[in-house]
């Protein structure tokens, strides 16, 4: 009986070190992705930024050519 339970401490003491391993890995990929999440936010906003400032540009241009 004694061996058994040591067997099966054994198991799940290696299991919860899996358990943690995984973990840990997940937590890096989700750092790096809210990382590159950030940084492809902050591309969208340029880009539409410099799309709205080619909008009133072109509007000024039509307003001008109207007149």
């Amino acid at each position: 009986m004694k061996q058994q339970l040591e067997q099966r401490l054994k198991e799940l003491k290696a299991e919860y070190e899996a358990g943690q391993k995984a973990l840990a890995e997940l937590e890096n990929k989700q750092t790096a992705l809210r990382s590159t999440l950030i940084r492809i936010n902050g591309a969208i906003q340029v880009l539409e930024e410099e799309l709205s400032k080619e909008s009133i540009k072109e509007e000024s241009r039509i307003k001008k050519t109207v007149n």
